[in-house]
Parts: structure tokens; sequence; C-alpha cells
């Protein structure tokens, strides 16, 4: 009877314990609950980004981080993001698309509080394409008149390049060519304007190892300010007061979070510590897709997910076997059965609508019989001989889910084993960059809406072409389309110029992009775009 009272005794205070504890979860505030409050945003960022210099960087997530502390010119608008509204330029004008004027707003300030000047775009243009600075985006300014011949070093006098600050709110911009999508182009960050005065405090025009980004140091002129950098943790921004559109921005604070792992971002959302992620974990896409819940996001973005393939490297200097590789992908099984997220087959490496009358090269197709009889002749006949060969892939578990079924197909299809090396950001962008790799896993989303955001990358020696391919014959098309005013012609040169570079095969389309992520109701205003732009003093919190 003692050990029977005892034992109910033990199960009432275990009882009142447990009810307890899940009042208190019920009562406790999550962290998004907090942030929301303080009108701090939490977002997934993917990665731990390379560098907040506008004219160094070369990722998306760099790009999210920079659009918030940087404004170029031309800004995005606020109910769209894909549209053109007015940056840190008031207005601007043109003479036939080839030279334009841009008047700066009178009240544009860096965020410490010395105004923004024509003369800090033409110092930010000058260091962009100075040879020694060595942007890989540098082709990004080619459109300006000597702006190539400057940055190869052809032309050695800057003033002979078109851009001229007129006087403090007036900067003037002279193309080669005609170029109606200039404003679209001029909201990327390889456009944007840098402080000159906090530039060359810290070192030269062209110094790489320049400190003028370091937390203590940065000095920017977006709707936001740096606040805090703790690596591998969380970068934070806070308002800009000295915005010239400060009142209009709703957010206190942005918190950008490296989550790498998809699985860790999803259970980082459900435990409420993120209003957004970046992406979802393949695996579970069918499960939130089919949820009421309003959680799951997706929306076509325009751009592609590919192989690049270095070229440099036996046996992949080899064209037919680089062609093998490509032909021995079935893509509609890899959109179906892998990805499963609405991306679509690619079938050429510019995205369907990224320009009104361009029609994709439809040149990949799967064609198992084709692809051994080209490894056969290349000498490894049912892939016997065949050297490894590695796969390179960032963190993501969607390069995970991939690889894991490129090796499949090429070992059922071809008879050869690739290995798989995956890799942080910032080392597999150096491997990218010095040509260490064999075969590697990589996307694109277009800069702008034209054609040439995707086909520029392939020319020979552009800092992104990462290959070690190079054609005489897609350059010159590539340059005969920059130069002719005639619009069908220009894209019908494109299309020659995307078609020799597929059939070359140092790059291999898998899939059309789809961003698909998870996001909290209560945020508003963070609006989809084809080009991954965010108004972010458009976006708010209730």
């Amino acid at each position: 009877m003692k050990s029977w009272i005892t034992r109910m005794l033990v199960l009432a205070l275990l009882g009142g314990s447990v009810a307890w504890f899940h009042r208190a979860r019920q009562t406790r505030e999550t962290r998004v609950a907090a942030a929301t409050r303080n009108k701090t945003l939490l977002i997934g960022n993917s990665t731990e980004i390379e560098t907040l210099d506008c004219h160094l960087a070369t990722g998306v997530p760099e790009h999210h981080v920079i659009s918030a502390l940087f404004e170029g010119l031309v800004a995005p608008a606020v109910d769209n993001p894909d549209a053109d509204a007015p940056g840190a330029a008031l207005s601007w004008t043109h003479e036939a698309f080839t030279r334009w004027i841009f008047k700066l707003r009178p009240n544009g300030k860096w965020s410490d509080g010395t105004p923004v000047t024509a003369g800090d775009f033409a110092f930010a243009y000058q260091r962009m394409l100075t040879p020694e600075t060595g942007s890989d985006y540098a082709p990004m300014l080619y459109p300006l008149k000597n702006g190539e011949a400057y940055n190869k070093g052809e032309v050695k006098d800057f003033t002979q390049v078109g851009v001229k600050a007129v006087d403090d709110l007036t900067l003037e911009l002279n193309l080669k060519s005609p170029t109606p999508y200039l404003p679209g182009l001029l909201k990327h960050y390889s456009w944007f304007g840098v402080p000159k005065h906090v530039v060359l405090k810290h070192g030269s025009i062209s110094d790489r190892q320049n400190r003028w980004t370091k937390p203590q140091n940065i000095v920017s002129n977006g709707p936001f300010k740096l606040k805090e950098w703790r690596f591998t943790h969380y970068l934070a921004v806070d308002r800009n007061p000295h915005y010239w559109d400060a009142k209009a921005v709703k957010l206190n604070e942005v918190h950008f979070f490296p989550i790498s792992a998809d699985t860790a971002e999803e259970r980082a959302f459900r435990d409420g510590q993120l209003h957004a992620t970046y992406r979802v974990p393949l695996s579970r896409v069918p499960y939130y897709a089919s949820q009421k819940d309003g959680f799951y996001r997706s929306h076509r973005a325009l751009g592609v997910w590919f192989l690049r393939i270095n070229t440099t490297m036996k046996p992949l200097d080899d064209i037919r076997v680089r062609q093998a590789l490509s032909l021995a992908l079935d893509r509609q099984s890899i959109v179906q059965n892998v990805m499963r997220a609405g991306q679509e087959a690619a079938f050429g490496i510019t995205p369907p609508g990224c320009a009104e009358g361009y029609k994709t090269p439809n040149l990949m197709r799967y064609d198992v019989a084709r692809a051994r009889q080209l490894l056969a002749e290349a000498g490894y006949p049912n892939g016997k001989g065949f050297p490894r060969v590695e796969l390179l892939i960032t963190q993501s578990g969607a390069a995970r889910a991939l690889s894991e079924t490129l090796q499949e197909m090429w070992k059922k299809e071809l008879g050869i084993s690739v290995g798989v090396l995956s890799q942080d950001w910032q080392v597999y962008l150096d491997a990218m960059r010095k040509l260490t790799y064999g075969v590697a896993f990589a996307g694109w989303v277009g800069d702008y809406p034209d054609p040439t955001t995707f086909l520029g990358l392939w020319r020979t020696g552009d800092g992104n072409n990462n290959t070690g391919w190079g054609n005489p014959d897609y350059d010159r098309l590539y340059a005969e389309a920059e130069k002719t005013a005639d619009y069908a012609e220009r894209m019908n040169l494109l299309q020659k110029a995307e078609s020799l570079m597929l059939e070359q095969g140092a790059v291999a389309p898998i899939y059309w992009h789809v961003n698909y992520y998870l996001q909290q109701r209560g945020v508003l205003h963070f609006h989809s775009s084809l080009l991954e732009h965010r108004a972010y003093k458009a976006i708010d919190l209730e």
C-alpha cells in the first residue's frame, strides 16, 4: 500500500512537471517571434560568402548580402524586383542607347555621411577594369567604349574609356554599341559605386587585399550598413540612417545565416529560427508542396544548372570524351526522379524566355549508343582504361543527390567510375579558378535579361569561364553580335555562338533553375525574382 501511494505521488509529480513543461514550451517565444517583434529578418543564405567587395565577388550568396548594403545607379522596383527603378541615380536619359547620362541624387550619402558622387562611380569602374584588380566580373563592363581594351592592357589611359564624371551629380557613359538593356545591367553589383575615399584610405585602387570591406572599415550607400560579421555563424546588417530613402525602410535588421546543409536549415525553420530558407531538402519537396500551410514557395528563375568540364585535363581535353559524358545523361529522368521541384530538362545554356526572339539551340539529347561510340573512338571502349575523374560539388543536398545519379549513369552507360569531391564554397571557387578540378557541378543565374549574360561567360579568357576552353570562331560570333544594331541578326549570331559552344562540350547543361524554399507567412513583400534581385527596403514583418 505504501509503495502504491508512493508510486501515485511520483506519477502525479511527473504529470505536473510534464504539464508545466508543455505550458512553458507553448509560452516560450521563438527566435522568429522575437525577431519579428524587433523587425529583424532572419534568412538562410546557403554558404559563407567569399567577400563583400563588389569588384571581387562572383556568387549569388554574395549578391544577396551586397544588395542590402549597396545600391547601384538603378535599383530593383519595390513591387517587382526585376523591373528598373531610380536608385543612386534620380533619373537617366540616352541617345540611341549608346550615350547615357545619369543624374545622381543630391541627397545621396555613404553610411559615414559623405556625399555619393559621380566620381565614386567613375572610380569604381576604373577599379573594376584595372587589369591588376583581377576582377572575374570585369567583362560585365565591356559594353563601355574601350572598356575591354583597358581591362586587357591595350589602352593605358582610363580617360579613353567611356566613363566621365561631368560634375559631382552627373555621370556620362559612352558605349561601344547600342545597349537598350543597360538599366537592368546596372542593378548588378559589378556596376555599383564604391566609396573612393575609403578604398584609397586602406590601399591602392588595384589592391586585391585592400581592407576597405572589413567590418571596422566598410562604408556603403544602400538601405542597410554592416553591423556584425561572425564568420560561419551569421552576418548582420542594420538600418543606414544616411540612405536617401531611409524613411521607406521597414526592417531594422537583416541576419544572413550561412547554412550549407539544407536539412539543418529545414530544422532551423521548423524550430522557429528562420523566417525563410535558401532551399528545401529535395526529399522533402513533395511533402511541403502538398501542404496547405503556405510555407512552401517555388518559382522559376532565369538560370541553368550544368557541368563545367576542365578541357585542359586528360582525358577531358578530348572533345569526344566531353560529348560522351553529356550524351550519357538522361536529363528527363533527373528532373522527374531526382530534383522533383518543377525543374525542366535543359536543352541549352540560355534559359527560354531570356529575351524576345531568342531561340535556345535544342542540342542536348540522351543518346547512349552515340556516347559509347565516341568513348570507344577516344580509346576507352566500354570504359576500359579510362582514368579516374572526380566530380567537384558544393556541400548542398541537391548537389550530393545529383552527383550520385550522375555517377550511376556514367557507370551504367559508359562503364566509367567517377569520384565525387565535396568542398566548401570558397575552396570550390578556388579550384574552379585554378582549374584543379575535372568536372564540376555549377549553376548560373542571369545578371540581366539578355542571352549575353549566359553566353559572355564562354569567351576566351573570361573570368567566369573556368573551363580552359576558348574558340576564336565563338569569340568572333559574339563580337559581331555585340556590334550589330539589327536585333534579329544579333539574336541569330548569338544562337550560332551558343550552338558552337554546346557542340564543343566544354559544358553540359542539365536543367533550368527553379527557386524552392520555405517562408513564414508573416514575411511581407519578399517578392520572387527571375534574376534573384531583392528590394530589401520594401520587405516587412508582421
